[in-house]
């Protein structure tokens, strides 16, 4: 197996510290000294791998989807039926890694920011989109085309959604309850022969 070089560790190093800084300094207060501070390098390492706080930022958010397009695909594979697989995604979004207090509030920090940032928008959109693209695909084998895509529009605003309440009010909306949540909307939403 080849060894991995020093850039890719540094940087997930960086990206983690990222992560762990916006938690505990929100958007406007994590700043690059901040951010090498907790890897334990200096700032001059951050800016060697980054361009600054932004592309560092846009780098964190980059492989919090990473993540979280990896936990779908290996749900994904698992999945055995249309129904599965909606189950599949669900769980996915919802994930501990997903679910954890500091990778919630990152997700909080770079979503508010979103608007100020091009690059940021751009990738959550295709999040979105990826989203309701596998959400739409299981529907259609289920409903068929003309109720899929509407489905998956309220199945992903209901994800992020309960998401973003979790994110808020912590304990109320544990993983489990979210989870329970969007599945039984989905049940509900389904024809009762599946």
């Amino acid at each position: 197996m080849p060894k991995l070089g020093m850039g890719p560790v540094r940087r997930n190093q960086l990206i983690e510290a990222a992560i762990s800084s916006l938690h505990d300094y929100g958007y406007a207060d994590t700043t690059v000294a901040r951010i090498a501070k907790k890897a334990g390098v200096s700032s001059g390492i951050v800016h060697h791998y980054f361009d600054g706080k932004d592309d560092l930022l846009f780098a964190t958010m980059q492989h919090m989807l990473r993540d979280l397009r990896a936990e779908t695909l290996k749900r994904l594979k698992q999945a055995q039926t249309p129904r599965g697989r909606l189950s599949a995604i669900v769980e996915a979004n919802f994930a501990p890694s997903q679910y954890s207090p500091d990778v919630m509030t990152a997700w909080l920090a770079l979503y508010g920011s979103a608007r100020q940032s091009s690059n940021l928008t751009r990738i959550l959109r295709l999040y979105d989109a990826r989203l309701k693209s596998n959400l739409s695909d299981a529907f259609k084998k289920l409903t068929g085309p003309a109720q899929a895509a509407e489905l998956a529009m309220g199945v992903s605003a209901l994800i992020d959604g309960v998401w973003l309440r979790a994110a808020l009010f912590g304990d109320v909306y544990n993983r489990e309850t979210a989870i329970h949540l969007v599945e039984s909307y989905i049940d509900g939403q389904l024809p009762h022969t599946h």
